[in-house]
């Protein structure tokens, strides 16, 4: 069993019930699925957007207990720093929370599954796992 890194929108679209999660099962299935600590409060604040009540907090929260979930330590953060300073220099930078997400992967020596591969092309050594296009 493999490890991979799922993207917040993956595991948003999981989390949803959303038609385009079947598009990822064949990569999901039997392997281990982790998450980025930034995944999690990308996700609190899509709940808080949408005005979620308690017991669909509890569901999502019940429902990350399936996951891993990486912290970050210093490493991650020297990763940060340097997605974020390539981003920049090759004129397609990243978002702050795409670059936690993208060092997490990094860090921990994982690919990353994602619906927007072109919100991390320009990250040096990330190994990205998407469907084709159709």
């Amino acid at each position: 069993m493999n490890t991979l890194l799922l993207d917040t929108d993956v595991v948003s679209y999981l989390l949803k019930q959303d038609s385009r999660a079947q598009l990822f099962e064949p990569y999901l299935r039997e392997q281990r699925l982790a998450l980025s600590f930034m995944t999690v409060p990308e996700l609190y604040q899509w709940a808080a957007i949408r005005k979620w009540g308690q017991l669909r907090i509890q569901q999502l929260e019940s429902t990350l207990h399936r996951y891993l979930i990486l912290p970050y330590d210093i490493g991650t953060c020297r990763l940060w720093g340097a997605v974020r300073a390539a981003c920049q220099e090759t004129g397609q930078p990243i978002s702050a929370q795409d670059a936690w997400v993208a060092a997490t992967a990094l860090q921990y020596d994982l690919p990353l599954v994602t619906h927007n591969p072109t919100d991390f092309q320009a990250v040096p050594g990330l190994r990205i796992m998407t469907i084709p296009a159709e």
